[in-house]
C-alpha cells in the first residue's frame, strides 16, 4: 500500500509502522466534559477506562454512565451494555440508525453514548493504524493536510474528514469532521492542544478540544463542545 509523505511522517511520529501493525490492544484512561455532554444530559467522564482493538472497530468504556458497574461496548456497527459479570443487559444493532429526530435531540441514554463515545475514541486513538487501512481512501490535499473518505463499514463521525499534521514533526494538529449523528450542521474542529509521552516513549495526543468549525474552516474559540484528557496510553 502506497502512503503519502504526510501519512508516512505521521506514522513515524507516533511510533512507526511496525509498532502499529503488530499491536493488538490499546488501553487508556480518559476524562471528558463539555457542552455536548450537557446538551444530551450526560454525566462527564472522570478517568474512565477504555480498551480498544487496534485493527477493528471494537471499544469498551467503563463506566459509560452514572453506574460504575456498567460498561458500554462498540462492536462494529452495534453497541451493547454489560454488567460487572460480563452479562449483556441491553443491546442495539446498527446503532446509527436510531439517531433520528425525536428524544435524541434532547437526551442520550447509555446505549447512545456507548455508540458515540466508543466510535469517536476508536477513530481518534487508532489514527496511525487508520492511515494504513486500505478501505479508507487517503488524499494529500497539500503538505500536512490529508482528506479521508471512510467506508460505511467503519463507524465514524462523517464519511469525509480532514486531518492537519505538523509538516516538521508529523504530529496531529487538527481533525475536522461533521458529527452527523448530532446534526448534519455539526461541523467541528478537534484540535490537539498537547502531546505526552508514556513510559515506553510512545508519543500520543493527550489534550484535545472540540469546538465548532468557523465559516472559513478555522476552529472557533468556543463554545467548547468536548474537552478530552487522555491520562495514559498503552499499546499491547
Amino acid at each position: 500500500m502506497s502512503l503519502t509523505e504526510t501519512a508516512e511522517k505521521a506514522i513515524a511520529a507516533y511510533g512507526g509502522r511496525a509498532l502499529w501493525e503488530n499491536a493488538k490492544t490499546l488501553e487508556t484512561r480518559i476524562s471528558a466534559s463539555g457542552l455536548a455532554f450537557t446538551l444530551k444530559r450526560r454525566p462527564f467522564f472522570r478517568h474512565a477506562i477504555m480498551v480498544l482493538d487496534v485493527h477493528r472497530p471494537f471499544s469498551t468504556l467503563t463506566p459509560i454512565g452514572r453506574s460504575p458497574a456498567i460498561t458500554g461496548i462498540l462492536e462494529g456497527l452495534d453497541v451493547r451494555l454489560e454488567n460487572e459479570e460480563g452479562k449483556v443487559i441491553a443491546e442495539r444493532r446498527n446503532a446509527r440508525d436510531y439517531f433520528k429526530i425525536g428524544r435524541r435531540l434532547f437526551y442520550w441514554d447509555d446505549l447512545d453514548m456507548a455508540y458515540f463515545a466508543n466510535y469517536a475514541s476508536w477513530n481518534y486513538f487508532t489514527l496511525p493504524a487508520l492511515l494504513m487501512r486500505e478501505e479508507i481512501t487517503w488524499k494529500e490535499l497539500e503538505p500536512g493536510w490529508l482528506e479521508a473518505r471512510f467506508p460505511d463499514a467503519i463507524p465514524t463521525h462523517s464519511r469525509v474528514q480532514r486531518f492537519r499534521f505538523d509538516p516538521e514533526t508529523g504530529r496531529l494538529i487538527q481533525h475536522d469532521y461533521t458529527a452527523d449523528i448530532i446534526s448534519p450542521l455539526a461541523a467541528a474542529s478537534n484540535v490537539v492542544l498537547q502531546h505526552a509521552q508514556n513510559s515506553t516513549g510512545l508519543v500520543y495526543p493527550s489534550v484535545r478540544r472540540v469546538t465548532p468549525k468557523g465559516p472559513k474552516g478555522k476552529p472557533l474559540g468556543g463554545p467548547v463542545l468536548i474537552h478530552l484528557d487522555i491520562h495514559d496510553f498503552r499499546l499491547m
